[in-house]
């Protein structure tokens, strides 16, 4: 079975609404009841405009009350080329982690905001030559900003608006499918009221 991947312009109408399903199809294609935990990695760093995607979109998730849902990686907390591996050392306290990775890449300049969601890890800093652990099972990346010269400058003077967007459609996506999985039963009811919030929003 081929690996599948999604994509998401977020300047086209109703991008959360394009998200939500796309990632949906991912996870269920790649989640099962087997995985003792969800382990959400959102990786960057907070001193960088264009490497901030992953710790935006972690303070947005952190305060999800799902049994068995796990964020590392925030604005206060950042994971990031220099503490990557210690993060994942703690994957060894779980018995069978489902690992979600999200982070900022650059890419072609008509692919600059987009989202893709893919089944298989993603390998934090091959944009900026820097050789990493490969993180997750599934994996999240926004395109922020154009590559192929100066990267790391690329990414310090990336639009930090776009960079927002992009968050709060990966941060919303994200928090709503996980709560259909994992949320309880009594919150069914509220659901679909929390979509159309969104898709207002989106």
């Amino acid at each position: 079975m081929s690996l599948i991947e999604r994509s998401v312009d977020i300047s086209r109408p109703f991008p959360f609404i394009y998200f939500t399903t796309y990632f949906e199809e991912v996870f269920k294609r790649n989640y099962d009841s087997s995985y003792s935990d969800t382990v959400i990695f959102c990786i960057g760093t907070d001193r960088s405009t264009g490497d901030c995607l992953g710790p935006l979109v972690g303070s947005k998730l952190k305060d999800m009350k799902l049994k068995n849902v796990h964020v590392y990686g925030s604005l206060e907390e950042p994971v990031h080329a220099k503490n990557l591996e210690a993060y994942l050392n703690q994957l060894s306290k779980f018995p069978k982690p489902f690992v979600i990775a999200i982070d900022a890449c650059l890419g072609r300049i008509d692919r600059v905001g987009f989202i893709s969601i893919k089944e298989g890890p993603l390998t934090p800093g091959a944009g900026v030559n820097k050789k990493l652990p490969a993180v997750g099972n599934i994996s999240v990346v926004g395109i922020v900003n154009v590559s192929g010269f100066m990267e790391t400058i690329v990414l310090q003077n990336t639009r930090l608006s776009l960079v927002m967007n992009l968050a709060n459609v990966i941060s919303g996506g994200i928090r709503y499918n996980l709560w259909k999985f994992f949320g309880p039963s009594t919150c069914i009811a509220t659901s679909a009221d929390t979509y159309a919030k969104y898709i207002q929003e989106y």
